[in-house]
């Protein structure tokens, strides 16, 4: 894949342009990467709303049908269910690593193999979360293992 970058100080907003032969799934992610840079997610911490960018997100947790989203500086309660998260969020980098977590693998320092086929997954701000073995194939895979 090639890539072409103009600075130009002119500009007013980023502007990403996509030259292909055909569409395939390679295009489709760059184009689905391009379109969740705008994304924004909202969540209420500290009885505020707020917002958050996707790739500010290290994972995403459902405790007792809640939903949080854990970032560096703080843990918002979000009112839109994981499954529908995981959907939105595939193409920023998240997946699936257990039943009730979502994992942004931008923010995975590292991993290594954990009791019954489980994975131990190093977050960068030094979390440790555990994937279940039904999910760890798709993370490995994911990550290109």
């Amino acid at each position: 894949m090639k890539l072409s970058i103009t600075e130009d100080p002119n500009a007013i907003e980023p502007e990403v342009s996509v030259r292909c032969a055909r569409i395939d799934a390679r295009v489709q992610r760059v184009i689905a990467a391009a379109q969740q840079e705008e994304r924004k997610l909202v969540g209420v911490a500290d009885g505020f709303v707020r917002s958050a960018d996707p790739a500010d997100v290290l994972y995403v947790e459902a405790v007792d049908g809640r939903t949080f989203l854990y970032t560096r500086e703080c843990v918002l309660e979000s009112a839109v269910p994981a499954s529908v998260l995981e959907e939105e969020l595939a193409a920023a980098g998240f997946v699936r690593a257990s039943r009730q977590l979502l994992v942004n693998l931008r923010h995975v320092q590292g991993m290594r193999p954990y009791l019954n086929a489980r994975l131990e997954l190093v977050l960068d701000n030094g979390e440790h979360l555990i994937a279940s073995r039904q999910f760890a194939p798709q993370i490995k895979q994911r990550i290109g293992l």
